[in-house]
């Protein structure tokens, strides 16, 4: 049985994995994509960090601490939760943050010479499908 839609997705998140991993050997991209998330939404409840990135709580604690160990994120107490920690970014983060922003502006406007609007078009409507085929509509996020 052909996979006609799940292989190309994964071949497609593979090779942009593997495209970042070239210009910033120094980051996991989940770690980028968590400090570009943070620019705009930060400092946020670690909560909102595993919900909105989907992964588990021991796998976030993870990635945080090679963050902060790195001087890229800060974790604060939260004032109307004292249980729960906020989730910062510092001065040396928000470099990094645009460093990975300009990279995928830079995969995005490659991406946009090869394809038309149609083609655009026709893959958002995959998208929509996707979607719409597994009921589970994700927080779409500023990054």
């Amino acid at each position: 049985m052909a996979l006609k839609y799940l292989s190309p997705l994964h071949r497609a998140t593979r090779q942009i994995g593997l495209w970042f991993e070239e210009r910033l050997p120094e980051m996991i991209g989940t770690e980028g994509h968590m400090l570009t998330y943070l620019l705009p939404y930060g400092p946020c409840p670690v909560s909102d960090l595993v919900r909105v990135f989907g992964l588990k709580h021991s796998t976030m604690t993870s990635i945080l601490d090679r963050l902060e160990k790195r001087g890229l994120i800060e974790r604060t107490s939260n004032p109307s939760d004292r249980r729960s920690l906020l989730i910062g970014i510092t001065r040396k983060g928000r470099t990094e943050a645009t460093r990975v922003n300009a990279l995928v502006e830079e995969i995005e406007r490659a991406i946009d010479q090869r394809v038309s609007k149609r083609d655009l078009d026709a893959f958002r409507r995959v998208m929509k499908a996707v979607e719409e085929a597994t009921e589970i509509e994700v927080r779409r996020s500023g990054s």
